[in-house]
């Protein structure tokens, strides 16, 4: 079986993939941009190919059998230029960093460990308990807002709980009900949803009811200490209304981990936004890393070649994004 890694991002899951899907597996990592002939004819071949990108430029693989996204979103891949013998396929697995991620920011700002350390070091008790001038916070009894609440949200939902914390939740489909979730809100609801938590975090898709749903109204909304965290999709929240909100201190700050421009090959430095986030104090800006860890490779690879072996054997995939049209 021939398997293309397309792209760095896809070939981040091809160390060791042949073993795990067997020995007939010929497996061909590929550049982002298809280099030479070789390159060309190998994908045109491709009974299976991993990869964030499809587009009608690329040599159309006659053969493919499975096109598996190695991540969760698809919107780089043109669904309907793909061979109808196909079946397209995703995966997640990222839930658990991401959730992680999100404990950590939320943690970093009531827990000063950094700042203790610091000053410690240069002689300074700034924390050192037994007086009400060197308290700090916590996030036990805080209530943190979760819009969206698919595998993201409710792996950030069950460590909430760990914590103590009240979760409430805005979701496109009804939430059943459930011990992780104190209250939930309808999209249409968003004025009460922005009210009722201390930190948010956007961990929605990128579609066109999604752009912007985070905009003025919904800011303004928000209590004034409260933070906004974002893991989902950079244009969910509007970059400017975002902007201005935190420039004017109308809420307590943002982590932002998902941005409005990335680097391109063109391009590979520079800004993550058009407006300067970077000349804000309140802002804590990460480079689109929270959900890629080794745990997150690990699991996503094994899905990929889970769904390899099940093309192999003519079983059904799991996570089908689109199936096969023969």
């Amino acid at each position: 079986m021939r398997i293309i890694f397309h792209g760095s991002n896809a070939a981040s899951f091809s160390e060791g993939f042949a073993a795990k899907v067997g020995p007939d597996a010929e497996v061909t990592v590929l550049p982002d941009r298809l280099a030479d002939e070789g390159d060309w004819a190998a994908y045109a071949v491709a009974e299976v190919i991993v990869g964030a990108r499809f587009t009608a430029d690329l040599p159309r693989p006659e053969r493919l059998k499975l096109f598996h996204v190695p991540g969760a979103g698809y919107d780089g891949i043109a669904l309907d230029a793909l061979p109808a013998g196909a079946v397209v396929c995703n995966c997640f697995g990222h839930e658990q960093a991401i959730a992680e991620y999100v404990m950590a920011a939320l943690l970093a700002r009531k827990v000063p460990l950094t700042q203790a350390d610091r000053d410690l070091r240069e002689g300074r008790w700034t924390y050192w308990a037994g007086a009400p001038d060197r308290l700090h916070g916590e996030i036990a009894g805080s209530t943190i807002g979760l819009l969206g609440y698919g595998h993201i949200g409710k792996a950030i939902a069950q460590r909430a709980k760990a914590f103590e914390m009240n979760v409430v939740v805005a979701n496109r489909s009804p939430v059943a009900a459930s011990p992780l979730v104190d209250r939930s809100f309808a999209l249409d609801d968003l004025a009460a949803f922005f009210a009722a938590a201390d930190a948010y975090v956007v961990s929605l898709p990128l579609l066109p009811e999604t752009t912007g749903i985070v905009g003025r109204d919904a800011l303004a909304a928000m209590r004034p200490h409260a933070v906004i965290v974002n893991v989902g999709r950079g244009p969910t929240i509007d970059e400017t209304a975002l902007f201005e909100a935190l420039r004017d201190r109308r809420i307590g700050g943002a982590i932002i981990d998902t941005w409005y421009k990335y680097p391109t090959a063109d391009a590979p430095v520079g800004p993550p936004a058009t407006l300067p986030f970077e000349n804000l104090p309140n802002v804590l800006m990460t480079p689109h890393m929270s959900g890629w860890t080794t745990g997150t490779i690990r699991r996503r690879q094994d899905v990929i070649a889970e769904n390899v072996r099940r093309i192999r054997d003519g079983r059904d995939c799991i996570n089908v994004v689109r199936p096969s049209k023969q």
